[in-house]
């Protein structure tokens, strides 16, 4: 993404199709200012060094000292040497000139080389590294302080032709489904827009369903020139120039990330499989209220199993079980789990119960998990009720969500108790444990709390007219 120099960032034209989009201008400043920044310039050492650790060049001189290494520097700015530090041998420290002064840092191997968070293959790409960033943080520290006062991406309105032109192409029908999928000649489209406008387009989209998420960033290291999509201003560096959400693409500084508002749209492209996956970004990315998991095994559950003896209790085949789960991971909501392919409903029952256990945070979730306990705890029945309705109201809506429908489901179960021989209390056994789970992975808390959680999902089913 290059800067363009005949249009701006406030004034660029938007254009009513993906096809013809341009981005607008992004702040070229910190850009040219890595351009200036001193290249470095190895001083190799003229003799041989016996004690030379093998990962080391040239550019190592040995057990000598700091005047000796300023003086070896001769004052060149980019200029470097590797030393054998005098008070600590076997420690070794990077002399490097910059800004009229020789700067020394401890330096460490691990297989790779660092004097920081950033790990590199070679002294060369550190030095180069550590220049920009001494360079750029020397000139532009002002600057960057101010960097997200301003943002790009609270100023949108470049893209509202674009975004609704998205928009209607990545809108369907609400009678003919609750997901937006898009065809392959929309992917080509979007895939020639940031992720920014994409983001935009998605959150004015009807049909999609406004839970909030926050986004999933990780340390990203950049091959060519990139561009932060919240300030708009470069990421500068060779590595780990900033991070990118793994969920929706966003590109951003690692300050900036502190300040993106919760508002992740997760790309289809991006999320491989369904179990183990993160709730709100499943039903985000696929456009759903609810995991599609529940719905199509609920589904095929009430169609032919409230009545089968011990329904939930019962365990199906763990390889079926499995099967089953490479089959929503594979094909998503087109899995077929019918009676043909699994006529015991035990093994559908199963799989249900395996998602709820592979969710990295559980349906009700490790922040609420406490004080739902707590609640449990309550003698009062009208006080625990009371209890119990406040903690639900805490839960991340994605999650709420999932759980008011599985707990509709569960009432089901119950009104035909005399036929599956499963009530509230027994549904409680089996389901406490796969939809909470105790912040500390202690099988001791989990033990002791495990009657709690029976009474906590007794309840959920017994009063889910009243609770939800």
């Amino acid at each position: 993404m290059a800067a363009s120099s005949n249009s701006s960032l406030s004034g660029s034209s938007v254009s009513s199709d993906a096809e013809e989009y341009q981005p607008p201008i992004w702040k070229s400043y910190l850009y040219q200012l890595q351009q200036e920044a001193p290249r470095p310039k190895r001083i190799i050492c003229p003799g041989e060094v016996g004690n030379r650790p093998k990962y080391y060049g040239r550019e190592f001189h040995g057990i000598i000292s700091r005047e000796q290494a300023d003086e070896l520097l001769g004052g060149v700015e980019g200029a470097y040497i590797l030393r054998e530090s005098q008070r600590q041998p076997g420690c070794y420290t990077l002399a490097l000139r910059f800004g009229n002064q020789t700067l020394n840092y401890r330096l460490f191997y691990d297989g790779k080389h660092f004097v920081g968070e950033k790990r590199f293959e070679s002294i060369h790409d550190l030095v180069t590294d550590g220049l920009i960033t001494l360079y750029i943080e020397t000139k532009a520290s002002e600057y960057i302080s101010k960097m997200t006062t301003n943002p790009i991406y609270e100023h949108i309105g470049y893209a509202t032709l674009l975004r609704e032109k998205v928009s209607r192409r990545l809108s369907r029908s609400k009678n003919e489904s609750r997901k937006a999928s898009v065809t392959n000649e929309e992917h080509t489209a979007v895939e020639k827009i940031s992720s920014l406008v994409r983001r935009a387009a998605l959150s004015h989209n009807d049909n999609h369903f406004n839970y909030e998420k926050t986004h999933n960033f990780k340390v990203h290291t950049f091959r060519g020139p990139h561009w932060c999509e919240y300030c708009a201003n470069f990421m500068w560096g060779l590595i780990a120039q900033g991070v990118r959400c793994s969920d929706c693409g966003l590109n951003v500084h690692k300050q900036c990330s502190k300040h993106v508002p919760n508002d992740c749209q997760p790309d289809l492209k991006r999320i491989k499989k369904v179990y183990c996956c993160d709730l709100t970004t499943l039903v985000k990315a696929h456009n759903m209220q609810r995991p599609m998991v529940v719905d199509i095994c609920i589904r095929e559950i009430e169609a032919r199993g409230l009545k089968s003896e011990g329904l939930y209790r019962v365990s199906g085949f763990t390889e079926h079980i499995e099967d089953v789960k490479m089959a929503f991971d594979r094909d998503g909501e087109k899995a077929d789990i019918s009676a043909n392919i699994y006529p015991d409903i035990n093994i559908i029952t199963g799989a249900l119960k395996l998602y709820f256990r592979d969710l990295p945070i559980p349906v009700i979730t490790y922040d609420t998990y406490s004080r739902f306990i707590e609640a449990a705890k309550i003698s009062s029945a009208d006080e625990r009720l009371e209890a119990v309705h406040e903690v639900l109201m805490l839960l991340p809506p994605a999650h709420y969500e999932t759980l008011r429908y599985l707990m509709i489901h569960l009432k089901k179960v119950t009104l035909n108790e005399k036929d599956n021989f499963m009530n509230a209390e027994n549904l409680g056994i089996v389901f406490g444990p796969t939809l909470m789970r105790p912040p500390e992975d202690s099988t001791l808390t989990s033990l002791h709390d495990m009657r709690y959680q029976k009474t906590i999902v007794q309840i959920l089913i017994e009063n889910e007219d009243v609770l939800f």
